[in-house]
C-alpha cells in the first residue's frame, strides 16, 4: 500500500500529505499531451518526494524511448532535455534529496537498460547536475532557499540550440512571479509566449540574473566550475 504520510508531526508542522498515485495520474491525464511533450516545463512548488514530477518524467522518458531508442546521441540529448524541463521546490531537505534520487533513477534505469555498457557517465553526471539545480530546497511562500543562509530561489532555464548545445539562463523566482496574473510563470509556460497578449497588452518578460555561454549538453556542469 502507498504511504501517504511520513509522520503525524510532519502533517501538523508542514501539512505534508503525499498525493496517491491514482490521483496523480488522473490529474496529469487532464493535460496528457503536455506531459508527453518532451520540452514542456513543469513546476511543482511543494513537490514533496516527487510523486507528480516522477510521473511526468516517466511519461516523457517513454516518449524518448519510443522515438530515439535507435540513436544513442539523440536519446541522450532528448533524455537530458526531458529532465531539464522538470522543476520542484520543497521545504524539507529529505524530500528534496529523495525527489532528486527518484527522478535520477527513472532516467538511469531506462538509459542503462537501453545502452547497457555503452551508457556514459558524462550523461549521468549531466542529469544529476541539472536535477541539483532544478529541484530546490526552499520555501515557495517566502521565495527563499532554506538553510543557515537563505537566498532568493534561482532557477535555471535550459534551452536547446542545436543537436548538441544548451543555453542556460538563471532567473530569480521572485522575478518570475512579477505581474503573475499576466505572465503565468513565463519560464514554466508549457508553450512559448508571444510578446503581446490577446488583448494587445505587452507581456512581462523577466531578465536573467545570469547568462551562460552555449555548452555541450553533456558538459553543463563545467560552466559552474570555470
Amino acid at each position: 500500500m502507498e504511504k501517504h504520510i511520513v509522520s503525524q508531526k510532519r502533517v501538523a508542522d508542514f501539512g505534508e500529505v503525499y498525493t496517491p498515485g491514482w490521483i496523480v495520474k488522473a490529474m496529469l491525464d487532464l493535460v496528457k499531451p503536455e506531459t508527453e511533450r518532451i520540452e514542456s516545463r513543469f513546476l511543482e512548488p511543494a513537490c514533496g518526494s516527487g510523486n507528480f514530477l516522477v510521473e511526468i518524467l516517466m511519461r516523457k522518458i517513454k516518449v524518448v524511448e519510443k522515438r530515439y531508442r535507435r540513436s544513442q546521441p539523440e536519446y541522450e540529448r532528448y533524455a537530458v532535455l526531458a529532465v531539464s524541463s522538470i522543476y520542484g521546490i520543497d521545504i524539507l531537505e529529505d524530500n528534496v534529496t529523495q525527489c532528486r534520487e527518484r527522478l535520477f533513477a527513472i532516467f538511469d534505469n531506462f538509459y542503462t537498460q537501453r545502452f547497457k555498457l555503452g551508457a556514459k557517465e558524462d550523461c549521468r553526471a549531466a542529469v544529476r547536475f541539472i536535477l541539483g539545480r532544478n529541484i530546490v530546497w526552499g520555501d515557495a511562500l517566502t521565495l527563499q532557499t532554506v538553510g543557515e543562509a537563505p537566498e532568493p530561489i534561482v532557477f535555471s532555464e535550459w534551452s536547446p540550440v542545436n543537436s548538441n548545445l544548451l543555453k542556460r539562463r538563471d532567473f530569480a523566482f521572485h522575478e518570475l512571479l512579477l505581474e503573475a496574473d499576466e505572465a503565468h510563470f513565463p519560464l514554466f509556460a508549457v508553450r512559448e509566449r508571444p510578446l503581446y497578449s490577446d488583448l494587445g497588452k505587452k507581456v512581462f518578460i523577466p531578465s536573467p540574473v545570469k547568462d551562460f555561454p552555449l555548452i555541450h549538453f553533456l558538459r553543463v556542469a563545467d560552466a559552474d566550475q570555470s
